[in-house]
């Protein structure tokens, strides 16, 4: 597909940035449905960060995405931070509005509900309590949404005690803190087990987690997509849980950015899902 003079253009800012799928998810976009536009990445240092955003509006981007590091420092950066980057504790997704001003939001937290919905069309997070584990950034705004989607208990499980008490309280609502040597007790009664952690990623320690006690009806979701059928998922799916990968948050979170810079809301279909697993299969 040519790009002409009058391209609109989007991308994402991280650093470093040449991991990112982001460009072949929104470029499999642009290409299908035959947009002039483009989609690219920028490296951008943190101390830049601030004169980098300032400068989208003044070289014609509709927005960007951001990534690691600059999730957090972009609050403070951007214009307007809307309530959906507050709640998540960080800015993933920037719109340059007709006024020029930069608007700060995240879509993590729509893109975990949405992928669940997706696979599991009537999940309710409010039937049953749901246990995540982690304290981060992605644990922060995955258990904002479910709260902010009836979610009636949130067992936030982390190794460090004072930051899950620190998000709980952040955020309000019933998120209950559990000791990380309390893990496998956290999960019974549960109806949703997220890994909000690293473990399991490819490089990463194993997740070390008996699923005894979890009932067999549970969802089981890890949001590490690399591999993309983790240990816990393995094990999860072997014991008759339905099951979750992280490729459909990675895939749905990029959506409302998409439709907000190019005007087409994009469909998640196999054809994008194929595209994604094949740069990471060559990694």
């Amino acid at each position: 597909m040519s790009i002409s003079g009058a391209a609109k253009l989007a991308g994402i800012i991280g650093w470093p940035v040449a991991h990112s799928r982001s460009p072949v998810l929104h470029g499999y976009w642009l290409n299908r449905y035959g947009i002039d536009g483009a989609y690219v990445p920028m490296a951008v240092k943190p101390e830049n960060l601030r004169r980098a955003l300032q400068a989208l509006p003044l070289l014609g981007f509709a927005g960007c995405n951001l990534t690691i590091p600059h999730k957090e420092e972009a609050m403070r950066a951007v214009d307007t931070v809307e309530a959906s980057a507050k709640r998540a504790g960080g800015v993933n997704t920037i719109v340059i509005d007709p006024r020029g001003q930069i608007i700060g939001s995240s879509t993590d937290g729509y893109g975990f509900i949405a992928a669940l919905r997706a696979a599991v069309p009537r999940f309710d997070p409010s039937q049953a309590p749901a246990v995540v584990l982690g304290a981060g950034g992605a644990a922060r705004a995955i258990v904002a949404a479910l709260l902010d989607h009836g979610a009636r208990e949130v067992r936030l499980v982390n190794r460090t005690p004072a930051r899950a008490a620190k998000l709980a309280k952040e955020l309000g609502g019933e998120v209950r803190g559990a000791l990380w040597e309390k893990r496998a007790e956290a999960l019974a009664g549960a109806g949703l087990l997220v890994n909000a952690t690293s473990l399991g990623m490819e490089g990463q320690p194993a997740l070390d987690l008996p699923l005894d006690a979890l009932p067999t009806d549970a969802i089981v979701n890890d949001i590490v997509y690399v591999p993309l059928e983790t240990p816990l998922l393995a094990a999860a799916r072997a014991r008759g849980n339905r099951c979750v990968d992280g490729l459909g948050m990675l895939l749905h979170q990029a959506a409302p950015g998409f439709e907000s810079w190019f005007g087409v809301k994009p469909e998640i279909d196999d054809g994008l899902r194929q595209a994604i697993l094949a740069t990471l299969q060559t990694k």
